[in-house]
């Protein structure tokens, strides 16, 4: 992956500060793509990411969202057993994966099925953030 200066950007605009920090976070981070994840839209306004988190049971996850950040863990509670692998495709390892959410995007559950980690969201906009028509006054 390459690596851009972003030090241009900091000189040359003002009050974009979070953005820029959201796009050095996302280039430095470097976990190997584990675990393999899918970020779908399902319909007006919902979002659905799905985590492969095979070999981790319900207790062992922990997804947390807060001020725009949804983090999502997988930490075993026990050590593995030491095992003789000929051939080792199934990664067994801890992980964190972070997700960047949009302003008034809110987790509305998730759930866990045959080793997949659903994670549905919506985009619930407040009225008073919505367009509205001002009347012109004669």
């Amino acid at each position: 992956m390459r690596n851009f200066d972003l030090a241009p950007l900091y000189r040359s605009s003002i009050g974009f500060d979070r953005l820029i920090n959201l796009l050095e976070s996302n280039q430095n981070q470097s976990n190997g793509g584990y675990p393999p994840y899918n970020v779908e839209l399902t319909g007006d306004n919902q979002y659905r990411i799905t985590i492969a988190v095979a070999g981790f049971s319900q207790d062992e996850l922990d997804i947390t969202a807060h001020d725009n950040l949804l983090s999502v863990r997988g930490a075993h509670r026990e050590e593995p057993k030491a095992r003789n692998y000929l051939y080792q495709g199934i990664a067994e390892r801890n992980f964190e994966r972070k997700f960047q959410l949009a302003e008034h995007i809110q987790v509305r559950d998730a759930r866990l099925e045959n080793g997949l980690l659903f994670i549905d969201m919506v985009r619930l906009v407040p009225e008073e953030a919505k367009p509205r028509r001002i009347e012109i006054m004669k």
